[in-house]
């Protein structure tokens, strides 16, 4: 249950990053599970306060939804083919669509921030 942080934390260690830092994720329930933020309180793990419905920013989770359609539309039937379709799919990725998407990352910023962290088109 806990092996992302678990990593992270573990990863941050190795780095020796003594300094201040935070941990963000969205707010996926299993994220705000008690469980969870006992364990995370109990590591001393310092967590960015986050929107619940916030848009989302972040580059790679844009790209990993493409993925996702991608795969939905394949429809593999067994592990090994939805592995290979991943990877044939992910490296097929067309640069054009990686710098669109770092391009319009300003507009799609400035659009949360007109709507004051609101919805957006995006």
């Amino acid at each position: 249950m806990y092996g992302k942080y678990w990593q992270t934390i573990c990863i941050v260690q190795m780095l020796r990053m003594r300094c201040s830092w935070t941990f963000q994720h969205n707010n996926d329930p299993k994220h705000k599970a008690l469980l969870t933020l006992q364990w995370l309180q109990q590591k001393n793990v310092k967590v960015l306060e986050w929107l619940s419905q916030s848009p989302d920013l972040n580059t790679i989770n844009l790209l990993w939804g493409d993925l996702k359609h991608a795969v939905h539309a394949s429809r593999p039937k067994i592990l090994h083919d939805l592995e290979v379709f991943c990877q044939d799919d992910w490296a097929a990725k067309p640069p054009a669509r990686i710098w669109c998407l770092i391009e319009n990352y300003y507009k799609r910023l400035h659009a949360v921030i007109d709507a004051k962290g609101g919805k957006t088109q995006y």
